[in-house]
């Protein structure tokens, strides 16, 4: 397996993926991966025989994206490296591509000098999430709710 940056003609792929992981990773059409690739500091994937296995994006504060959960980590922060989405094919789970993909993005962080971002649904709840993002040093620093939905929004600080 290889780490590589995502590149515009991974888009269809990390849809597709986007697409098994859903309700976790939120639904987003492939213009608007293609736009989040766009906006991304960090975009990368795991290959295997050059096929897209987990991907990873990441965006700095203060970018057009719209997510109101983005927006909330602006309002309180001035620097972190937010995790997106994070997602791995359904039939190649549990093989630790994502902790490689954590791994490359706490790395990433580190050079950057700042804490990475992130929040997991309460609403519905996805409890693997939170166990995966504890086992990572991720704290829990609030929660945010909309409506039918609610999410804990989760801090890893710079080690």
């Amino acid at each position: 397996m290889a780490i590589r940056q995502l590149e515009h003609n991974d888009v269809a792929a990390a849809w597709q993926i986007n697409e098994e992981g859903l309700p976790g990773t939120g639904q987003v059409s492939h213009e608007e991966m293609a736009d989040l690739l766009s906006l991304s500091e960090l975009a990368v994937g795991v290959f295997e025989d050059n096929q897209l296995r987990g991907f990873v994006l990441c965006l700095l504060p203060k970018t057009r994206y719209g997510s109101l959960n983005y927006a909330w980590f602006n309002q309180r922060y001035e620097e972190f490296l937010y995790v997106d989405r994070v997602a791995v094919a359904e039939r190649h789970r549990d093989r630790e591509i994502g902790t490689l993909l954590y791994r490359h993005v706490i790395e990433y962080a580190e050079q950057l000098a700042c804490p990475v971002a992130a929040e997991v649904s309460l609403k519905p709840p996805n409890l693997g999430s939170i166990r995966f993002h504890h086992r990572h040093d991720f704290t829990e620093i609030g929660t945010f709710e909309q409506s039918e939905k609610a999410v804990t929004m989760m801090m890893r600080s710079q080690q």
